[in-house]
C-alpha cells in the first residue's frame, strides 16, 4: 500500500477490469476490506474493480441499507460495533416493499395451516397481513412482535418459544430455542434473511442463522422472504443452501445469475406486485 497526496491507495489489491468481479463477489470484498480498514474511498474501490464510480455508489448504498456498513463522504466506514440496525430501525426501511411482500405472502396461507415464522421485519409485515385476514392457523414464533401481532387475530392459535432474549430484535434464540422448535412438525416456514446469494441464505443477527435452520427442518414447505436490496448482500453466517428453500417472495425480478440459481435449485419465485 502507498500513501499519495494523503489518500491510501489499494494497489495490492487492484483487479484488472478483465477479471471484473460480479456484484456479490464486490460487495463480498468491500466488507472484506473494512474489516481491515477504518474508510474506503469510491474512487479507489472503483479503481480495483475495474468499475465506474456510480456503480460502486449502488454497492455501498445497498450494503449501507441493510446497516452492513456507514456511509461518509466519498466513500464508506466500519459500522460502530453492535449497530447492526435494530428491529424497529429495519421496519422504517422498503417498508411500501416488505409491505408488498407480506401481502402476498399471508395470501398463500391457507386457513388450518399450521407455521413457524421467524423473527425479522418482512415477516412481521406477513403476520399483520394474516392477523388482519382473520386466517385461521397456528403459529409458532420466536419474535415478541409476531406473537403479539398474530395474538389480536381470534383465529389465530399463537406459541411463543422460550429462549434467551435479544431486546434489539425482540426475539429469542438458543438452545431453549430450538430445543422447543424440534418438537413440532409444521405446513409451513416462513424465514426472512440478512442476504440472499447463489450460494445461499445468509444471516448476520447472532443466533439467528441456528433459528432458521431448525425451522427451516421441520417445515413441509419452506417459504424465504426478502426484497431486492439483499439480493447478493453478505451475511456473517450461511443459514440455509437455495435447495432447502420451497419458494422465494420478492418485490422485483432477480439477477440473472441469482435466477439461474433458483432455477437449478427448483425453488419457486414469486414476485410482489
Amino acid at each position: 500500500m502507498k500513501e499519495l497526496n494523503g489518500s491510501m491507495q489499494l494497489e495490492e489489491f487492484q483487479v484488472q477490469p478483465a477479471t471484473r468481479l460480479r456484484k456479490a463477489e464486490r460487495r463480498k470484498q468491500i466488507l472484506l476490506e473494512l474489516r481491515l480498514r477504518q474508510h474506503l474511498r469510491i474512487s479507489d474501490l472503483a479503481e480495483r474493480f475495474g468499475v465506474s464510480t456510480e456503480t460502486v455508489r449502488r454497492d455501498l448504498d445497498d450494503l449501507a441499507g441493510e446497516g452492513l456498513i456507514d456511509r461518509a463522504h466519498g466513500g464508506a466506514s466500519q459500522p460502530v460495533p453492535g449497530t447492526y440496525p435494530s428491529l424497529d430501525e429495519r421496519q422504517r426501511k422498503s417498508l411500501e416493499e416488505r409491505e408488498r411482500i407480506g401481502r402476498l405472502a399471508a395470501s398463500m396461507v391457507r386457513a388450518g395451516e399450521t407455521l413457524m415464522i421467524d423473527s425479522g421485519s418482512t415477516t412481521m409485515q406477513m403476520a399483520r397481513f394474516l392477523a388482519f385476514a382473520n386466517t385461521a392457523c397456528r403459529v409458532i414464533t420466536n419474535s415478541l412482535p409476531i406473537a403479539i401481532t398474530m395474538g389480536n387475530s381470534e383465529a389465530a392459535h399463537v406459541m411463543l418459544c422460550p429462549g434467551e432474549y435479544l431486546p434489539r430484535e425482540s426475539a429469542v434464540v438458543g438452545d431453549e430455542t430450538l430445543e422447543f422448535l424440534r418438537r413440532y412438525q409444521v405446513d409451513r416456514t416462513v424465514i426472512g434473511a440478512t442476504a440472499l446469494a447463489e450460494d445461499g441464505i445468509f444471516e448476520s443477527v447472532s443466533g439467528f442463522a441456528a433459528v432458521k435452520q431448525t425451522m427451516l427442518a421441520q417445515a413441509g414447505h419452506s417459504v424465504l422472504l426478502i426484497h431486492g436490496g439483499k439480493f447478493g448482500a453478505s451475511g456473517f453466517r450461511k443459514a440455509a443452501e437455495l435447495k432447502e428453500l420451497s419458494t422465494v417472495v420478492v418485490d422485483r425480478a432477480m439477477p440473472p445469475a441469482l435466477a439461474r440459481a433458483m432455477k437449478t435449485a427448483q425453488v419457486e419465485v414469486r414476485v410482489a406486485r
